[in-house]
């Protein structure tokens, strides 16, 4: 969603001809017009703020540590790159033809107000706003045609998935920073398959969530236009889309996990005796 500073060559296209066939879009201009690109700038801050409140929670580390730890965990991912891992996979798994039906459906008015009802959702300072009115929405909805489709919209858009993939992300990066901080010495594979294995537990917590978070995201969307959206994920290309964008964040977003502890290890370690 991004405004690109594209050059027009509108002059030259003139002169060539108004019935001159256009390129089809690339997937960093099929990124760009989706909300996914807004959408994981989030990533560092939320990770960040997911972890820094767990530590601080769980009450076994002074609050200054936590921040610590929080600043580590959001500099060791960077939105550029995992950004740029999904245009390296879109342009790799999707033909000219999908792509160009992904970038048609997101210059429609009604994908762009669906954008930005997610983009908006998306903010880690919008989490409370979504908790606190859980109850308020579940009643609102309930029985209705919007709650009926979620369904739907979770197997299309693979929301829980996604979100079963970020918390074991943070769950992650959290066990492996109090690794760092404890005399216990955990193997960072031994953390991994120990958190991979609550995956069937963590979808059931995580389910509610997403349905929580649904209701609150499309809450000022039409069942008409969340039929239009549900018809283009449901299609070869939003599904390609969707399935790309899931799986490209979810290893960009695993991949810095393990560094975690030994950034940790090094930033709180103390400096050698007579060290300068």
């Amino acid at each position: 969603m991004k405004r690109m500073s594209l050059v027009k060559p509108v002059l030259v296209a003139a002169m060539l001809g108004v019935g001159s066939a256009q390129a089809a879009p690339d997937a960093a201009e099929v990124l760009a017009a989706s909300p996914i690109d807004e959408i994981v700038e989030q990533y560092p801050a939320m990770l960040s703020q997911g972890i820094r409140e767990g530590l601080k929670s769980r009450g076994e580390v002074p609050p200054m540590v936590a921040d610590t730890v929080g600043y580590v965990v959001s500099s060791s991912f960077s939105a550029a790159k995992i950004e740029q891992r999904i245009i390296t996979d879109l342009q790799a798994r999707l033909s000219s033809e999908q792509l160009e039906a992904v970038h048609e459906w997101y210059g429609t008015p009604v994908a762009r107000k669906i954008s930005a009802a997610e983009i908006a959702a998306s903010a880690p300072e919008a989490w409370q706003n979504i908790q606190a009115r859980a109850p308020e929405l579940n009643r609102k909805f309930k029985g209705s045609t919007k709650a009926g489709m979620f369904e739907r919209f979770d197997r299309a858009a693979r929301a829980t998935e996604s979100a079963v993939d970020t918390t074991i992300a943070v769950q992650l990066g959290l066990a492996t920073a109090m690794s760092a901080l404890s005399s216990e010495s955990v193997h960072y594979e031994q953390l991994e398959q120990r958190i991979e294995s609550q995956r069937g537990v963590l979808r059931g917590v995580v389910g509610q969530q997403v349905y929580d978070s649904y209701l609150y995201t499309y809450e000022n969307i039409s069942t008409q236009e969340m039929g239009l959206y549900l018809d283009f994920l449901e299609s070869p290309a939003g599904k390609q889309f969707s399935r790309v964008v899931t799986s490209s964040i979810q290893q960009a977003v695993m991949d810095p996990v393990e560094s975690i502890g030994r950034q940790m290890s090094r930033f709180l370690s103390p400096a050698p005796a007579g060290g300068q």
